[in-house]
């Protein structure tokens, strides 16, 4: 039987695996007419607003789209928030920290490996002091803001769910192709960046599951952006933005130095991605992803 069809047969044959695929359905028919139609409003309401504007507006709508479809079916579940992987008790706690201390030490150490091979130069600082402060403080909150966002809608209620019907790790490798695919827009990004991207978000399934909610991927994620655009001056996924504080580059082959993509177009990036799984697969405790259960209840 074609492995499609036997996982197909499973799904519908035991009842709580086909309650959560409705349910996963349910959750898709709330989120997309939403982000979609929300979409269309923002052009028509914002026609003419400064690229800043629109990009805050789009994070804000984006993260109240998932947090409303997520709580209207926790309310149908009977579960909060925190059991699909917010806990906000432990917001920006202990674990967040961790989170970005591994993004920025990781990112660090990609760079110099880069500049060892003569693939990276790290640049002179381009910020008066006055705006040093300033730049860095606001590309904390932007990038809080982008990870709470792609974080939560990349591996909450869905991940959550797709583990009840399909188990973790497969729903992992599926959220994280989608999580991947979501970047094909970018400029100047190609497929090593995609795939580095996916990778990413697989760590990120990684760090959940060991810690048990979204909290240390968030920090990871904030961290990693933030060396990025701010602190190293980068291209971020192939996007550059203003406020560097250095004014850093890559040379020499696309394929080592990233090229226009930034450090995650680099096959180093990779190779990163490959022993950061290592070490915090050694490095963190096995803890028991918290979905293997049904829903509590349904109303």
């Amino acid at each position: 039987m074609h492995p499609a069809a036997t996982v197909a047969r499973r799904v519908f044959h035991d009842t709580n695996k086909l309650l959560a695929f409705w349910n996963l359905c349910l959750f898709l028919l709330l989120v997309l007419p939403l982000l979609y139609g929300g979409n269309f409003l923002t052009r028509r309401l914002l026609a003419g607003a400064n690229l800043a504007a629109l990009f805050f507006v789009r994070e804000i709508r984006i993260l109240f789209t998932f947090f409303f479809a997520t709580w209207t079916m926790g309310r149908i579940e009977g579960h909060s928030i925190a059991e699909y992987g917010l806990p906000w008790r432990l917001m920006f706690g202990g674990r967040f920290w961790i989170g970005a201390l591994l993004g920025f030490f990781s990112l660090t150490c990609l760079l110099l490996v880069m500049h060892i091979v003569g693939v990276f130069h790290f640049g002179a600082v381009a910020l008066s002091n006055t705006d040093i402060g300033k730049w860095a403080l606001l590309y904390v909150l932007v990038f809080i803001l982008v990870a709470l966002t792609e974080e939560f809608s990349a591996r909450g209620y869905a991940l959550y769910t797709l583990t009840r019907i399909a188990g973790f790790w497969p729903a992992a490798i599926l959220t994280a192709i989608v999580f991947g695919y979501t970047h094909v827009g970018n400029s100047g990004e190609d497929w090593i960046g995609l795939a580095n991207v996916a990778l990413f978000g697989l760590l990120a399934c990684l760090l959940l599951h060991r810690t048990g909610n979204l909290w240390m991927p968030i920090g990871l994620h904030m961290a990693w952006d933030w060396g990025e655009t701010f602190f190293y001056g980068v291209a971020n996924s192939g996007k550059t933005y203003p406020g560097q504080l250095m004014n850093s580059g890559p040379s020499g082959p696309v394929w080592l130095s990233g090229g226009s993509v930034g450090p995650e177009g680099s096959v180093l990036c990779t190779l990163l991605m490959v022993l950061c799984w290592i070490l915090c697969s050694i490095w963190l405790p096995d803890v028991e992803y918290p979905t293997s259960a049904p829903a509590k209840k349904q109303t």
